[in-house]
């Protein structure tokens, strides 16, 4: 039986000893193939077979460790739905009030305030209010308590107790406060994190206008049936992907590209659901419908993406997991050396092990989602981290560095065949490749007016070309691997050294002709390949199908290395031989015929993705419009969010070990190191909200110096 994925929310787990304890608890089920929890979202990603476990019975497991859980996505905004996102004021305003608060608390504790109102409420009226404002808190420390389980409000409980102990009503009451205020921001954090992954799910539309029977009825959108026609008047989201089959419109497609500027749509025309329609209406019939929409799919991966996690949060994961241990030592060590219960439960009030938990994670959610809406979908924290890191960059040639959009230019038919006839074989045998080459041959055999005969078989050949079958005769078009033996003509060579590729026809394995294809350099190449080798990428490659002539031709106004003649297979082996020599390698293809090698290297990018299924999947990052400018825009985004990730990391270390360390020699109190906790979180969020502004990479021209080849280049 196939394995299935649940997503189970979790109350409760608010720290990394909580996640370790939840998936130690899940991955002794029988069944249970793969946990990923995701603190950020306090929620457990579980794959397992269903034929040995079942969703509830993970959920009981969860819950038998001390936590509520719910298979709702609660946690998921609603396409279309409003979503209640803080502004950048909002933010400020909490950040001062916290820390005009942070001042009054210390002011009060060093005029003594507290003491004075300490004397004049009766102990019982103190103690009530600490119960009540702390329960939500007790009652999670309980049961942790009954799951042999320790967190971070565990010691910030026993330091309340501490206080308690010795008489400090106002600080116990302070601590309580502080605690619940600790919640909130850490909740408030992951939510602004998340705030561009909601504002692009509210783009999609709930409801479409169906054409039945003649008449207009407005129905849900999951209940608009494959085939339908859906009518979209100006101003309206397209509700489904599919092709228009009549009328015109100017279409904002930013939703699915990140792009701003509209493209005109007609009949024959594909359109994108969550996409804006502008000056016209159309009759859409539906293919893909909800979730199997691309914009459904790119909302899914984005939302998946919390689950890759960078190797840098897997180890601030493991350190916050020891931390709590090593914080209860430190408590420990302060009371036998000093006899002091305040600095004791100081020492427990200030540890803020959250923040070494969710450094890593906010910073990536936020690039993530804020990078979806620009038209970059990357798949996880740990292709950020792998694309700041790389070294060695290598390209696919046609749909990739080329426009994609070949054009036949010459036509030399062998023997007794005349040129139509040739383009009329090949254009028949072509009928169903996807390949950019194909669509060349066949858009002249339509300019031409020919009429093609049926194919009864049809065979793509990677890495040759196709083979199909034709009144009777079996017709191959492809490169010289489909030759038995070399050929080299005069017009061979010469349409080679001008840089254009060769499709040779044969027709019962005899050559009867070739065709000559020329594609054009994409005009934003030169220049992002620039701004590429100024953000510290050296080892730039072509890896071509195509012969050395051709691939020569792009190669050097690039003034990068290539090697040609390739296989799909052979792509892979260069990608190995590369990440053997210990670089980490980032593929640039179109996601067509190059979808292994983009699934070999550590970091695959997909150039012009929407609605190219193949793309979609073998991808690591797949670019949602043809612009070779947001490679660099990824390249340096991944950059950027790491030295974001090292502040967060940075400000929580010092933080702690400041903290840890007044607190320790008496010169913290309780009520400060409680106020204290909701600082962590609080630059950690102002640090990673700077992600949420995109940061393109520079438009200008950057000198680079000169690209060697590398090694086993031709």
């Amino acid at each position: 039986m196939k394995a299935q994925t649940a997503e189970i929310n979790v109350r409760g787990m608010d720290c990394a000893n909580c996640a370790s304890t939840i998936e130690r608890a899940v991955a002794s089920l029988p069944g249970a193939l793969a946990v990923h929890t995701v603190l950020a979202s306090e929620k457990v990603v579980v794959t397992f077979d269903p034929a040995r476990v079942d969703a509830a019975a993970i959920s009981r497991v969860i819950e038998g460790e001390g936590y509520a859980c719910s298979l709702a996505p609660g946690d998921k905004a609603q396409p279309g739905a409003a979503t209640p996102t803080a502004s950048r004021a909002v933010l400020t305003l909490f950040g001062l009030a916290a820390g005009v608060l942070l001042l009054a608390v210390v002011l009060g504790e060093w005029l003594g305030l507290f003491e004075r109102i300490t004397g004049q409420v009766p102990w019982f009226a103190w103690l009530a209010a600490i119960l009540i404002g702390g329960y939500p808190v007790f009652r999670g420390v309980v049961r942790a308590a009954l799951g042999r389980r320790i967190t971070s409000h565990t010691l910030m409980t026993v330091g309340l107790l501490a206080a308690l102990a010795v008489g400090e009503w106002t600080a116990a009451l302070l601590v309580v406060f502080f605690m619940r205020v600790a919640d909130y921001t850490e909740r408030f954090t992951a939510m602004q994190a998340r705030r561009a992954l909601r504002d692009l799910t509210a783009m999609a539309p709930q409801t479409a206008r169906v054409l039945r029977e003649g008449l207009e009825h407005e129905v849900s959108v999951a209940e608009v049936g494959v085939g339908e026609i859906v009518v979209v008047r100006p101003g309206e989201r397209i509700p489904v992907d599919g092709e228009v089959v009549w009328g015109q419109a100017t279409v904002n497609q930013a939703a699915i590209t990140g792009e701003a500027m509209p493209v005109e749509v007609e009949g024959g025309s594909q359109v994108f659901a969550a996409t804006l329609a502008h000056l016209g209406s159309l009759r859409v019939r539906a293919d893909r419908i909800g979730e199997d929409t691309t914009f459904g799919r790119v909302v899914r991966l984005v939302s998946e993406a919390e689950t890759n996690r960078a190797e840098v949060q897997r180890l601030a994961d493991k350190v916050a997991g020891y931390y709590l241990p090593a914080v209860s030592g430190v408590a420990l060590l302060t009371f036998i050396l000093s006899r002091d219960p305040l600095a004791t439960a100081a020492v427990l009030l200030v540890a803020c092990s959250c923040a070494f938990a969710m450094a890593t994670p906010i910073a990536m959610l936020a690039s993530i989602g804020a990078a979806a809406k620009r038209g970059l979908l990357i798949k996880g924290g740990k292709y950020l981290e792998l694309l700041a890191k790389a070294d060695v960059l290598l390209l696919d040639k046609t749909g990739t560095v080329t426009l994609g959009r070949p054009r036949i230019t010459d036509v030399y038919p062998f023997g007794s065949a005349t040129t139509d006839e040739l383009l009329t074989l090949a254009a028949a045998a072509e009928r169903d490749s996807e390949h950019p080459l194909a669509e060349a041959v066949r858009s002249e055999a339509r300019v031409r007016g020919l009429v093609l005969p049926e194919v009864t078989r049809f065979e793509a050949v990677p890495g040759q070309g196709v083979r199909a079958e034709l009144a009777g005769a079996v017709v191959a078009v492809g490169s010289r691997r489909m030759l038995s033996e070399a050929l080299n003509t005069p017009e061979a060579e010469a349409l080679e050294a001008a840089g254009k590729t060769l499709l040779f026809v044969l027709k019962d394995g005899e050559l009867v002709g070739l065709l000559a294809a020329a594609d054009t350099l994409r005009p934003e190449v030169p220049r992002a390949l620039e701004q590429l080798r100024a953000l510290g990428v050296r080892h730039i490659e072509l890896l071509t199908g195509d012969n050395a002539r051709t691939a020569a031709a792009i190669a050097a106004p690039l003034n990068i290395g290539y090697q040609a003649d390739l296989l799909p297979e052979d792509k892979i082996g260069i990608v190995r031989q590369h990440q053997a020599a210990g670089r980490t390698v980032v593929m640039v293809g179109d996601g067509v015929n190059d979808a292994p090698a983009l699934a070999q290297a550590e970091v695959g990018i997909a150039m012009g993705a929407a609605g190219t299924d193949v793309a979609l999947e073998a991808a690591h990052v797949a670019l949602m419009r043809d612009d070779w400018l947001l490679v660099p825009e990824v390249f340096a985004l991944a950059r950027r969010t790491m030295r974001v990730v090292a502040g967060n990391l940075a400000f929580t270390i010092a933080f702690n070990t400041a903290g840890l360390t007044l607190a320790a020699f008496g010169f913290l109190p309780p009520v400060v190191a409680a106020a204290a906790q909701a600082l962590p979180d609080l630059g950690i969020l102002g640090n990673s909200s700077r992600l949420l502004r995109p940061k393109r990479a520079p438009r200008h021209e950057a000198r680079g110096e000169p690209q060697p080849h590398l090694e086993g280049s031709q």
